[in-house]
């Protein structure tokens, strides 16, 4: 594909970076990227995706948008209250940028359906609250062997990590959290979140996305990224595959 006049307007800021350019741009155009959730983490990454052109955007979210959203949920303003999530995202979205097709997903996600969503994904990004959800979608991706981008975020804490546990010395999500899909959901709404905190790990994991398309600077699976920002600390760990995980297998 070449890109139009318009679009070498549009995208010049990545295209001169010699890490993207034009090849990247193209290839971030062809992009189908599957989120889950159009929450806290999701508005932001769907606002930064769509600026840097992914060609298709699937978002996956059941939610209406509620007052409550309002105060980390850029995405979203109060006229939207009461509206599906996944249509205003279509319709922000097309105001943002007419290159991006969005695939609007009003449904749950789960271990019965999660590989058929996720079918065809170049990238997944999960910034859902729910464990059980994060599970479903690792597993998926890890069959589907589509890269997962996984963000969460709680008070004034915040994680990412890229998967890829089909890998040999890469590890998935459960090899992080164990595979306890009974342990207790614990929601924003019940301790609060920093709203603030939210859009930088929504902005964090739209760039480990645009990384994982486009292949610039360093691989980051494996590797955890953990926010402390009470402490305005950021550290990274390293992630190993557990063995009796079967992820790879």
């Amino acid at each position: 594909m070449s890109l139009s006049d318009s679009q070498l307007d549009r995208y010049a800021r990545h295209i001169i970076l010699k890490e993207i350019g034009g090849a990247g741009q193209q290839a971030l155009l062809r992009a189908r990227v599957t989120l889950i959730g159009a929450g806290g983490i999701g508005s932001p990454a769907i606002q930064y995706l769509a600026a840097a052109g992914v060609g298709t955007l699937t978002v996956v979210d059941d939610d209406e948008v509620s007052l409550s959203n309002l105060q980390r949920q850029t995405l979203f303003t109060t006229r939207d209250i009461g509206a599906h999530k996944v249509a205003m995202v279509a319709n922000a979205v097309q105001r943002l940028n007419p290159d991006v097709r969005v695939v609007p997903l009003d449904n749950r996600i789960d271990a019965g359906n999660a590989r058929a969503i996720l079918a065809g994904s170049d990238v997944i990004l999960d910034g859902c609250d729910s464990f059980a959800t994060r599970l479903a979608v690792s597993d998926a991706a890890t069959a589907l062997r589509i890269p997962l981008v996984s963000a969460a975020v709680g008070q004034f804490d915040g994680q990412l990590a890229v998967y890829r546990g089909w890998e040999a010395d890469r590890p998935c999500y459960r090899c992080l959290v164990g595979d306890d899909p009974d342990r207790p959901e614990v929601s924003c709404a019940d301790q609060g979140v920093l709203g603030a905190l939210t859009g930088v790990l929504g902005s964090l994991a739209a760039m480990e996305t645009v990384r994982a398309i486009t292949g610039f600077g360093e691989d980051s699976a494996g590797k955890l990224l953990l926010i402390d920002a009470l402490a305005f600390r950021f550290r990274t760990i390293a992630v190993p595959k557990d063995p009796a995980c079967g992820c790879g297998g």
